[in-house]
């Protein structure tokens, strides 16, 4: 049984895949990219998966506002990626503020380098003190 931040880890990569087959604008089965990315069915995966697809507009608008002379689209598709999820979960589900946040800088640890992780930190802790605090 692997744990929440493996799946995490393993819903960054197929975000990735996303993004990829969307730039080249090749047809992709997120259902498929899933299935292939994990030896099990994972449910968690999948929510954060097609979660952050479905509000993708929203986390992208929320996300811009909150990078200082930045967008989003600057940065490489991992970080999207890691700033896409970690304002998913976030915003949109149950999971404790301070572990949502905490997960996406890990993540951010192991796959970009200080500069991203201290603009994620920067970015995920304005969400939680305009959007998600006071809710």
């Amino acid at each position: 049984m692997k744990t929440r931040s493996e799946a995490r880890e393993q819903a960054i990569k197929v975000l990735y895949q996303v993004e990829i087959y969307k730039e080249a604008l090749l047809p992709y089965d997120v259902d498929q990219l899933i299935k292939e990315e994990c030896d099990i069915q994972d449910d968690f995966v999948i929510e954060l998966v097609k979660g952050v697809i479905d509000k993708n507009d929203n986390l992208v608008t929320c996300i811009n506002h909150y990078l200082k002379d930045w967008t989003l689209d600057r940065l490489n598709k991992v970080d999207q990626a890691i700033f896409l999820l970690g304002a998913y979960e976030l915003k949109y589900t149950k999971t404790p503020s301070i572990v949502a946040i905490n997960e996406a800088i890990e993540l951010s640890k192991k796959y970009s380098d200080e500069k991203v992780t201290d603009m994620l930190n920067g970015v995920l802790d304005n969400i939680y003190h305009s959007e998600v605090e006071n809710e």
